[in-house]
């Protein structure tokens, strides 16, 4: 895949300076990734936390008392079909 169908994946609209430049640059991280690896791995174990910090989020608990019930959520909609909220689309065919 090149790099002008990656820019056009990501809606991307780039200059032929800018598409130069990023072609550059990853080319520079896919030969980093293959210098990676080639590297002797054996023995060494997997981390994916180096500095020693630890999470401090809350653990994740549903407070029943702040629980609506679906009759409850869609009582003051105007736009109901089957017991679902009813919007308009909002995703357009490319």
């Amino acid at each position: 895949m090149d790099v002008t169908s990656i820019a056009k994946l990501a809606n991307l609209t780039l200059t032929p300076s800018e598409l130069t430049q990023l072609e550059t640059g990853l080319n520079q991280v896919l030969e980093l990734v293959n210098h990676i690896r080639e590297l002797n791995t054996v023995g060494i174990e997997p981390t994916s936390q180096v500095t020693g910090l630890t999470n401090v989020t809350r653990d994740d608990e549903i407070d029943q008392s702040r629980v609506l019930t679906q009759a409850q959520a869609i009582s003051n909609s105007q736009s109901v079909h089957n017991g679902y909220f009813e919007v308009n689309a909002i995703f357009q065919d490319q």
